[in-house]
């Protein structure tokens, strides 16, 4: 059965986005190591999960796109999560209605080994860590503080480190398996 892997980029005071909802603070602690860790995770999962926002946003851009993830992004399979989008023109996209956990579990079935990689939106990641089905956090910390703005942990979780890579701009990626509470 294929694992649940969430890949986030977190601010140093533990924020996934601002209030104002831009992305350029994600640019900080960049570099050509850190840029590699993360193309090698988006081009070794057997899916892309997303939620309906995120998708909006990646189906406007990654297919005229070029660059490393242009390829992952565009020939690996997407799903995306919603309850309101009726279609999806981005090639190698479906579309998965209803309960969250049932969703990700059949999905998790579906495909006998390897990773699925769950892109954030905060909302849909708080929904992830919601249903305890996430079984790696891949978390990539940038040497930036927003002050305020979105969380995707909200409650106590037990998680256990796995590893830890600093890259060259500042940026550490922390990977850490998730474990049911007791």
């Amino acid at each position: 059965m294929a694992s649940l892997v969430l890949k986030m980029s977190v601010s140093l005071d533990g924020y996934v986005a601002p209030r104002d909802g831009s992305t350029d603070w994600i640019a900080a602690g960049g570099s050509e190591d850190g840029l590699s860790w993360t193309v090698e995770t988006v081009s070794n999962a057997r899916a892309h999960l997303m939620g309906a926002t995120t998708y909006a946003a990646m189906a406007a851009h990654w297919p005229g796109a070029s660059g490393p993830f242009a390829k992952p992004m565009n020939e690996i399979p997407k799903v995306v999560f919603s309850d309101s989008l009726a279609s999806a023109d981005w090639e190698e996209t479906t579309i998965a209605a209803g309960d969250l956990a049932d969703a990700i579990t059949r999905l998790k079935q579906q495909h006998s080994d390897g990773y699925l990689l769950a892109h954030g939106g905060a909302r849909f990641a708080r929904s992830l860590v919601e249903t305890g089905l996430i079984d790696e956090y891949r978390l990539l910390i940038h040497p930036v503080v927003l002050g305020a703005g979105e969380r995707i942990f909200l409650t106590p979780l037990t998680i256990e480190p796995v590893s830890t890579t600093v890259f060259s701009g500042g940026a550490v990626a922390h990977v850490f398996a998730a474990h049911p509470a007791a």
